[in-house]
């Protein structure tokens, strides 16, 4: 931290910063490719405003950088720099660090055809590995996800590196602060975030003892990884949208609730969703302990564990690489901020394949008639649940199209709806309150009365299930 010029001027000297080649941006910070000029070695430098929450993130980044699976930090610089939008020089730091050329976790699964459980289980061998490091240290990163989980290169055997200490902290067993991103969060660090609020807003009293959470929180995000790429959907999911994380989806997380659907996981191995079962504990103390997940079988399986996972397949319906990681930076600039200022896509209209629920069982042949299996009545039900919700999200989430276009969407979702639900009475009822003709509405049709009445359908049929 010596003199601004003076490591300016090294900077400038040792590396040509190719400001036309940005790798991403990061919230509000840019990464560029910066290349050596004595060697034409690339690396990436990472542009922050020169604070104490920044320089933290250097110092706690540094400090687990010599492990092979996290990103090395090669140089840091502190200066004045000027960006070209801005009219005056503002204090930044300038990080220079390994270049990872082979991409996120994500982008690179999407890549490859065949995915095994045996290459899944590597990878979530080397982030733990990572995460054992930072533990080590008592540093949690607080931020586990696909998106700071980066290979080194495009070889088959490319090391996979943690990065973004951003939200990184010593953890004293004092972690208060609700820091997240909603698919990965766990639900210690939402009941920090509900206790913030209510004590922010006064609805309770500012606690002696202020309620805290520790490094475990990346357990919990390293099963929902786990989850994701076995099966390329998460555990934990919304089809509300909402500026604040869906009820929903905050229940799922705080009671735990997730399942096996059968026509992804029927091939996964009983070890792999135990690993995720004892990950995915509700009560830390019951959670696996970073060496318990390195001791777990899972990853010291001499099985061939050479099954395909369907998570590539998933990951790259529909969606092309560059629409998958233009997904990631719009969402991040939502997702990556304190409390309650989230805002998440309906499931059924996000474009990024990660974040979509499977695709629902059956096949359409060319006459658009869903042809399913009559022995099958456990994933039938599913099915008519997950059709009765998008006709709740029909009604109430703001839809891209109006007018007619908005009419017949509705009119499609509401024909499965009462395709896979013919039996329910008081879905009957109300078609025919609503002036149903079997193929669309004909009178103009009052959406939240709807989804409100649907809502009833919904915990009918489940309680109905339930008893069965």
């Amino acid at each position: 931290e010596g003199e601004h010029s003076a490591v300016t001027t090294a900077l400038k000297h040792s590396s040509c910063i190719a400001e036309s080649r940005a790798l991403c941006w990061v919230v509000l910070q840019k990464v560029f490719v910066c290349v050596k000029k004595s060697s034409q070695e690339r690396f990436a430098l990472k542009i922050l405003l020169d604070r104490p929450k920044a320089r933290n993130e250097v110092r706690l980044h540094m400090m687990c950088a010599t492990h092979p699976n996290i990103v090395q930090i090669i140089e840091v610089y502190a200066n004045s720099v000027q960006f070209p939008h801005e009219s005056s020089p503002r204090a930044r730091l300038l990080i220079v660090m390994e270049m990872m050329e082979g991409g996120e976790l994500f982008h690179r699964i999407s890549q490859h055809r065949h995915f095994t459980e045996k290459q899944a289980s590597q990878v979530t061998k080397q982030i733990a590995l990572a995460l054992q490091h930072c533990h080590s240290l008592n540093i949690a990163h607080r931020d586990l996800k696909p998106e700071n989980l980066l290979f080194k290169d495009n070889s088959l055997d490319a090391p996979v590196k943690l990065c973004d200490f951003g939200f990184a902290k010593v953890d004293q067993g004092d972690l208060m602060t609700p820091q997240f991103t909603p698919y990965y969060v766990a639900p210690q660090v939402l009941e920090a975030q509900r206790r913030h609020q209510k004590e922010k807003s006064g609805i309770i009293p500012t606690s002696p003892t202020p309620y805290t959470y520790n490094k475990s929180c990346d357990l919990w995000s390293l099963g929902v990884i786990i989850y994701v790429m076995l099966c390329g959907y998460p555990p934990f999911y919304s089809k509300h949208h909402s500026r604040t994380i869906p009820k929903d989806m905050r229940k799922k997380i705080m009671t735990g609730s997730f399942e096996f659907p059968e026509e992804e996981w029927s091939q996964i191995s009983e070890m792999a969703k135990d690993i995720v079962r004892k990950l995915l504990k509700v009560k830390p103390e019951e959670r696996l302990t970073i060496e318990g997940v390195l001791d777990h079988p899972w990853l010291n399986s001499t099985e061939a564990l050479d099954n395909i996972l369907p998570s590539a397949q998933l990951m790259m319906d529909k969606a092309m690489v560059a629409g998958i990681q233009q997904a990631h930076a719009e969402q991040l600039a939502n997702m990556r901020i304190q409390d309650l200022k989230v805002s998440l896509k309906p499931l059924h209209s996000v474009n990024n394949p990660i974040l979509r629920k499977r695709k629902l069982l059956g096949t359409k042949p060319k006459d658009g008639v869903y042809i399913h299996d009559p022995e099958n009545g456990s994933n039938d039900s599913n099915v008519a649940l997950e059709k009765l919700r998008d006709v709740i999200a029909q009604c109430i989430l703001p839809q891209a199209g109006k007018g007619e276009n908005e009419d017949e969407k509705l009119n499609e979702v509401m024909q499965e709806a009462w395709k896979y639900n013919r039996e329910c009475k008081l879905l009957r009822d109300t078609l025919q309150s609503f002036s149903w003709n079997g193929r669309g509405f004909t009178d103009k049709v009052d959406r939240l009365k709807l989804a409100e009445i649907v809502k009833q359908v919904i915990e009918e049929q489940t309680n109905s299930h339930d008893s069965q």
